[in-house]
């Protein structure tokens, strides 16, 4: 769906929001706290410091302001006052704003106090292959040059990339067309367009890609146990090439071509 200038305008207001939410997350010392504890916290930043609505509450019948995976979580982790945060975890932290009506949609993975080298490493290609995703973002370019980007990537570290989840148009819903796979062939899929706005959001994972969800049918686990890390923004097509909605004021990336 083709936003207007003025739906432009309010989407950037939302995703400067939503990227003030993790600004204020970098300043926390995870270690040691409920994923439940960062959910309330963010809960009340949204709604009361940003006087914004947190979209991901109620949306689908969730009940939270925010996905917390950690480790092995893939995506769609459930806040929980007995999941403590540890010294050495990676935690992707996955949150959506709505404000003036429109929805940004952006995660982080964080890691909280001694990484092991491999996991650190795991965190920087999946930052990476979203950039590389990013970087593909321009008039008349694909959707499958976003996904052939980010499993390029992956695969030339040694890692494999989620073929169950993806991004996706965002605007006054939450999901909106098109799907933005995190894989696929250059010169495939839709055409991008000016005022196209949507997710880039790779999960990358240490194994297999393979993935299984818990009991609790929110939870995506990787089959084998092994670590997954995962970043997202929400951009936007312009005439010139992208615009990222929810980027944050320690991030200075690099967009030209490769």
């Amino acid at each position: 769906m083709i936003k207007t200038l003025d739906e432009l305008a309010l989407m950037r207001i939302s995703g400067r929001l939503l990227a003030s939410v993790f600004e204020m997350l970098d300043r926390q010392d995870l270690a040691g706290m409920s994923t439940l504890a960062v959910n309330d916290l963010v809960e009340h930043f949204i709604t009361v410091d940003l006087a914004a609505r947190p979209a991901s509450k109620g949306q689908y019948g969730y009940g939270y302001v925010l996905n917390c995976s950690r480790n092995e979580v893939v995506c769609h982790g459930v806040p929980s006052a007995d999941e403590i945060i540890r010294d050495g975890d990676i935690i992707n932290l996955d949150i959506t704003l709505e404000k003036n009506g429109f929805i940004a949609d952006s995660s982080k993975t964080y890691m909280v106090g001694t990484v092991s080298p491999q996991a650190r490493r795991l965190v920087r290609v999946a930052q990476e292959a979203m950039w590389q995703g990013i970087r593909q973002v321009q008039p008349d370019a694909h959707i499958g040059d976003i996904g052939f980007a980010i499993e390029r990537h992956a695969k030339k570290n040694g890692y494999s990339v989620v073929r169950d989840y993806c991004g996706h148009g965002i605007g006054r819903e939450m999901h909106e067309e098109p799907q933005v796979l995190n894989y696929g062939r250059p010169g495939t899929g839709a055409r991008m367009r000016p005022g196209m706005v949507f997710t880039v959001e790779p999960m990358i994972n240490q194994g297999s890609r393979k993935v299984a969800t818990l009991d609790d049918e929110w939870t995506v686990v990787t089959s084998d146990g092994k670590l997954s890390a995962q970043f997202e923004h929400t951009v936007a097509v312009t005439e010139n090439g992208v615009e990222i909605l929810t980027l944050r004021s320690d991030e200075q990336p690099s967009l030209g071509k490769n």
